[in-house]
């Protein structure tokens, strides 16, 4: 199942309800630990961690091919946008080194396998960043561009896809 939606839009709220029956779930962060110097991150993720039941647990990883791979209970990925961005860092394609193209299909496409491949139940939650405004930079068009792109991969491997707009999901599939 794939959760789309802009930013404060419900989408994790939304995508948590789905499991919130779940006995057990594995919650998978893939955004950075939050820092003293970025307090609006740290409330964010507070806020997320607060809304978890306490029966579910916790993986901070970008490793969500291993996480697929695994037998376990049901899986929420939160989010999709972040674990792109900090692929795309640890690949160099901000820096146009040689290969990081290369490097970040292969993240991408072992990530689609993985999805299609795993025996667990999965909801990810992403962010929807193409209706909005062209970005002004050259680096925000290339993350929008690439994030469209796994969204499309992910939704057409995915069962059910749902649009949170300003907190009411729309069921597209």
């Amino acid at each position: 199942m794939l959760v789309l939606g802009g930013a404060r839009s419900g989408k994790s709220s939304y995508a948590e309800g789905l499991l919130m029956r779940e006995p057990r779930v594995e919650y998978v962060a893939c955004g950075l630990r939050p820092t003293e110097d970025d307090v609006e991150w740290a409330d964010r993720v507070a806020l997320h961690r607060a809304r978890r039941p306490v029966s579910w647990t916790t993986t901070e990883t970008l490793d969500l091919v291993a996480v697929l791979g695994t037998p376990g209970p049901p899986v929420l990925v939160d989010c999709l946008t972040t674990w792109l961005a900090r692929v795309m860092d640890e690949c160099e394609v901000w820096d146009g080194q040689p290969g990081s193209d290369a490097k970040l299909r292969e993240a991408v496409d072992a990530l689609v396998a993985a999805w299609v491949g795993t025996r667990r139940g999965v909801v990810g939650v992403s962010n929807e960043v193409g209706s909005g405004i062209v970005p002004a930079t050259p680096s925000g068009r290339r993350f929008r561009d690439e994030l469209g792109v796994l969204n499309a991969r992910i939704a057409a491997a995915s069962d059910r896809v749902w649009l949170v707009t300003a907190g009411l999901p729309q069921r597209l599939r």
